[in-house]
């Protein structure tokens, strides 16, 4: 049996939890320049306060701690600390020769912890995906406001960045390539056209998740894509599942999560929002606590909308068991056929 076929089995028989956020978590340890330093990069010529990725190198036993603190609450899929972890993103702290190195001890930190844990419970295996964010440049949008047509990166380049990724977490051991966090699409095409070159006739290669961003209420990408348009867009690579995470609260993405379920009958839907909207006052800096957040996808499970749910910015270890006790009895949404 092909991984696919295995976790498309699990699917079809309860709804999958994916972890929360990484970067609120991280920030409850207040580490400073130092932490993030390590002795590896005692001497760097830049400050690298803030790289969270490079802390899988430096500091890995906070990020194991947190992917424990994730699996404890009830996670079943686990994403790497490689949210940033491209030669392009690492530009800004001049660590790009690093990329390698992180991606692949992101996948074994993320490897480990869920060995552990399916061996506690062998009946409820667990699954790492190895997260490609859309990087900080996109190629479908001029950064000049003067000039439409000028781009700060090329789709080349961010097929190159992509495919170095996804060789490393790979080489780490990961389960699932998930492709998330997608605000434009052509950023994302990249990514997809360097899965497909390196897994086109492989025999078991890791199945693939994709996940996008509506960013406000008009309901489009930052790129101006519709839902349907995403979709359309990136179908071609038959994903294992195509969701939507990050930007807006579960409220808010209700009815985009309804309609790609429509558009897509043949495949996976997965959900992973944001705790609602940024609010410095209070604890986690997101006004959605954790109750609120799981009746929200509990709601969209009883309308047989999703078969993968988890969170985004500002969820932490207490969201992530809200939302699994929430679905726990919850039948998962069902898909015309393995996809």
């Amino acid at each position: 049996m092909t991984r696919r076929d295995r976790i498309s089995k699990l699917l079809r028989q309860r709804i999958l939890v994916l972890d929360g956020g990484m970067g609120t978590m991280v920030q409850q340890y207040k580490l400073g320049e130092a932490d993030y330093r390590g002795h590896l990069c005692r001497d760097h010529r830049c400050d690298v306060k803030g790289n969270n990725d490079l802390l899988v190198l430096t500091k890995p036993e906070v990020i194991r701690e947190i992917h424990e603190a994730y699996l404890a609450a009830g996670a079943d899929i686990i994403e790497t600390n490689t949210f940033n972890a491209t030669s392009i993103a690492m530009a800004d702290y001049q660590l790009e020769p690093m990329v390698r190195a992180i991606n692949r001890e992101a996948a074994r930190l993320a490897r480990a912890s869920c060995e552990a844990w399916t061996r506690k419970t062998p009946d409820r295996p667990r699954f790492v995906a190895g997260a490609l964010g859309p990087t900080n440049r996109t190629a479908s949008i001029s950064p000049d406001v003067n000039d439409a047509s000028v781009r700060n990166v090329t789709f080349d380049e961010l097929v190159a960045a992509y495919g170095e990724q996804i060789d490393a977490l790979v080489e780490g051991g990961v389960d699932l390539i998930l492709v998330e966090t997608i605000f434009d699409t052509l950023n994302a095409k990249a990514a997809l056209f360097a899965y497909l070159s390196r897994f086109e006739d492989a025999a078991d290669p890791p199945p693939l998740m994709i996940s996008g961003t509506i960013t406000d209420a008009s309901g489009r990408t930052l790129s101006g894509q519709t839902v349907a348009a995403f979709w359309y867009s990136v179908s071609h690579a038959h994903p294992l599942s195509i969701g939507i995470n990050c930007a807006l609260g579960a409220k808010a993405m209700r009815p985009y999560i309804e309609e790609l379920a429509k558009l897509a009958p043949e495949t996976f839907v997965s959900v992973y929002p944001n705790a609602g909207l940024p609010n410095p006052l209070s604890e986690t800096g997101y006004d959605e606590t954790p109750p609120i957040t799981a009746a929200l996808l509990r709601e969209f499970a009883e309308s047989g909308l999703v078969n993968i749910v988890g969170g985004c910015c500002g969820t932490t270890p207490a969201h992530i068991g809200a939302i699994a006790e929430a679905v726990a009895k919850l039948p998962p949404r069902k898909v015309a056929s393995a996809s």
